[in-house]
């Protein structure tokens, strides 16, 4: 361990590199010379691994959490106009293939008394971000000013920002480091990650949505509930009571998967949530309900749920979404005219079941790595994305198709790319003569 006032980096990694407990104050400096450049990259990926094979205790991964989170700028909501205790809550999704629950789910919590300061990223490899969704809304500003955000966020009560270089610096260059040194799967260090973002938020309250299946970051679903039963300590150990479901992964969530096209589903899911798809209405009224009651906005779960469902079915949400779109430089008319300013590639082709039976399986990575050959993604940060392109009318399992029937609609760029995107979504589903059933979309939750 460091003596004080002399800050030994090689005695941090030596501590944990011998099964050790890090001092708060050294977990400190350390981040502090992740920031400023005094810890070499040697130094930080050897603290990496010896973190990835000998693990960290809730207190330790609070100290890194905090740490990062304060190497870069925090939200302070009584300094911006908030009563101090205000019910400022978010919500944290691991990623998947079609999943926009943020998008309905921040204007029917701020329809229930909760204020949402979301800072959403953009996707990656196989997963879709909320940023990019955003960005297939012209004019749709994700960077306001810090004021500008609160103002939107006290006003309307969410706003959707994207994360910016201020934000956790640290994190960003811990994670570079473990990126390219196998380093990455360390349950310890996914948390702090996670958490150190979303905590500099200013959050009273956090919901997590961890997933697990075939198009989850963690596919294992004991490694999915590892991770969110850390999370849910670290963050309880930082002093923010968090609640994490662990949700299936293991198909497209909802009917769409893209960019444009998910914010069109966004759209009719809010305007007529009677027809909207069950699993994604259950997911997200279930996490606004928790998110709700987490919070203190609503006295508890089931009430919490009720008012989400009420602000839901009413179009109180439906109103939100488009006040926070106009506000943050979108058209005031969104809704209304909604093809005009949302645009889908020309080229739309179907993809045929080619014989009839029941949806048995889907490799939802597939249908994802399919959005991103449809230049829907990205395979690296810096690469832009065409949001025009994806898939609608997706089936779910436990569907029953004819041959002739589509298991969903392609629309991409070129002819050569759509017939590439149906061979790959018809190759990622499995269809067989037995009816199948899903099963819950939320298979469990854990709380403190």
């Amino acid at each position: 361990m460091s003596e004080a006032g002399t800050f030994l980096p090689q005695e941090v990694i030596r501590t944990k590199r011998d099964g050790g407990i890090i001092a708060d104050a050294d977990i400190k400096r350390f981040v502090t010379g992740i920031t400023d450049g005094s810890v070499t990259d040697g130094q930080v990926a050897a603290l990496g691994m010896a973190v990835f094979f000998n693990g960290m205790t809730p207190e330790e991964g609070a100290a890194l959490t905090l740490a990062m989170r304060d190497s870069g700028d925090v939200m302070k909501w009584t300094e911006l106009g908030f009563e101090a205790g205000a019910p400022i809550v978010d919500k944290h999704s691991t990623g998947g293939v079609g999943d926009k629950v943020s998008l309905m789910l921040a204007p029917i919590v701020a329809a229930c008394g909760g204020y949402v300061p979301m800072i959403s990223g953009r996707g990656l490899g196989h997963t879709g971000g909320t940023l990019d969704k955003l960005e297939a809304i012209p004019g749709y500003d994700p960077y306001p000013s810090i004021k500008k955000f609160a103002d939107i966020v006290k006003t309307v009560g969410c706003s959707i920002i994207g994360q910016t270089g201020d934000l956790a610096p640290a994190d960003k260059r811990f994670y570079s480091i473990r990126d390219v040194t196998a380093t990455v799967e360390s349950i310890p260090l996914i948390t702090a990650s996670i958490l150190s973002k979303k905590l500099s938020a200013g959050l009273n309250a956090l919901v997590m949505d961890v997933k697990f299946g075939n198009g989850a970051f963690m596919d294992s679903y004991e490694k999915a509930e590892e991770l969110a039963r850390n999370i849910v300590r670290v963050a309880g150990a930082a002093g923010v009571p968090t609640t994490a479901l662990l949700t299936d992964m293991n198909q497209v969530l909802g009917r769409t998967a893209g960019n444009a096209v998910e914010i069109f589903e966004t759209i009719e899911f809010l305007v007529n949530p009677k027809a909207a798809d069950r699993r994604l209405v259950d997911i997200t009224l279930d996490l606004a309900a928790h998110m709700l009651s987490l919070s203190g906005a609503q006295p508890n779960f089931d009430v919490a749920r009720d008012k989400a469902a009420v602000a839901l079915m009413r179009g109180d949400a439906a109103a939100l979404f488009e006040k926070m779109v106009a506000a943050q430089g979108g058209p005031t008319d969104l809704f209304e005219k909604r093809d005009n300013h949302l645009k889908l590639s020309s080229v739309v082709k179907p993809v045929l079941a080619g014989k009839a039976g029941h949806v048995a399986a889907m490799d939802t990575r597939a249908i994802g790595m399919a959005v991103v050959a449809l230049g829907g993604g990205r395979t690296n940060p810096s690469q832009a994305v065409d949001h025009s392109v994806g898939f609608t009318e997706i089936c779910q399992i436990g569907d029953s198709v004819q041959a002739d029937q589509p298991l969903a609609m392609v629309y991409a760029r070129s002819e050569a790319e759509a017939e590439d995107a149906v061979n790959r979504f018809r190759t990622a589903v499995t269809i067989s003569e037995a009816a199948v059933n899903a099963g819950p979309i939320v298979a469990q939750t854990i709380g403190e």
